[in-house]
């Protein structure tokens, strides 16, 4: 197996938004983000700019989570 490494200079992830909205929608989806939004109390059906925050929020705190 090759595994290519890239440092945070060479890929801008902030930068190539051209997979973020299928990404998103894709996270979106999931089982698992539908029941981290219900167990915050949140609508995981929002739209917009506030899917964009919700879908920001999971992955944060998820990979929060793993990092512990």
């Amino acid at each position: 197996m090759n595994f290519k490494l890239y440092s945070s200079d060479s890929v801008s992830v902030q930068g190539d938004e051209s997979f973020w909205p299928q990404l998103k929608q894709a996270i979106a989806t999931t089982s698992g983000f539908h029941r981290w939004a219900l167990d915050k109390g949140l609508n995981p059906q929002v739209k917009g700019e506030d899917l964009d925050d919700l879908v920001h929020t999971y992955l944060k705190q998820t990979l929060e989570t793993l990092a512990y």
